[in-house]
């Protein structure tokens, strides 16, 4: 199956880095002068969002991942701070350098028919996003593999759409995909790594750029999910 082409959406360039706690507190104290805390983040500008992950049995986004594929898509249903009443749907993809997502609301009750492998309502959804996960689904056997749980700080900075995140204290549940057991017992990944994360429209502000020294930090292709994976 072809890689679809995501008309109507727009790609962002996005960069990851790893930071250890000394620079991750240094950053974070110079962006804190010029950039904007996200005005959705209630606990001291951070939130703890949950992502659960598709794959299959072959691991075939984990293995496109590592590889570095160019053009490769990736399906989660992710919600904020344990709110099982609002949860999405996110279709994340590599068009060469850049990344596009979409995304739709879903149901509680219909995610858990997705986990538990009832999807032939999928098939004929009002949401294209349904529809496309159940060809991906179907073709390939995707299905919810793994939660992840980690904590997000966010800045913004207007010109540019620019966005950097730092993502902390990474936790797995290894195989386990009952997203919405706020109970559910989880992991700890590596909690002296922090994922840096700077997502743009077409231009990076030469003021931002300097503040985080990109030149001087270890660039990567780090994902949570791959990180979670390393655990089980």
């Amino acid at each position: 199956m072809e890689a679809q082409k995501l008309d109507g959406l727009n790609g962002r360039t996005e960069l990851k880095h790893e930071l250890n706690q000394i620079d991750c507190y240094l950053l974070r104290n110079k962006l804190k002068h010029v950039m904007e805390v996200d005005p959705h983040a209630t606990n001291n500008g951070k939130y703890l969002i949950r992502s659960v992950y598709f794959d299959n049995f072959e691991n075939k986004a984990l293995i496109q991942k590592k590889e570095g594929l160019l053009n490769r898509d990736k399906f989660r249903v992710r919600l904020y701070d344990y709110n099982t009443n609002f949860l999405n749907l996110e279709r994340k993809s590599k068009r060469n350098n850049l990344t596009y997502k979409d995304k739709c609301r879903i149901t509680a009750e219909e995610y858990e028919k997705i986990r538990l492998g009832d999807i032939k309502w999928m098939e004929n959804d009002h949401r294209e996003l349904v529809k496309e996960l159940f060809i991906h689904m179907s073709l390939y056997q995707l299905k919810p593999q793994t939660v992840v749980d980690y904590v997000r700080e966010v800045f913004i900075y207007r010109y540019g759409n620019v966005r950097v995140t730092f993502d902390s204290s990474i936790q797995t549940s290894f195989r386990n995909n009952d997203v919405l057991n706020r109970d559910l017992p989880m992991v700890e990944t590596n909690p002296n790594i922090t994922i840096l994360e700077v997502k743009y429209d077409e231009f990076l502000p030469e003021m931002i750029k300097n503040l985080l020294q990109l030149s001087d930090r270890r660039k990567g292709t780090y994902s949570k999910y791959q990180i979670s994976r390393m655990y089980g």
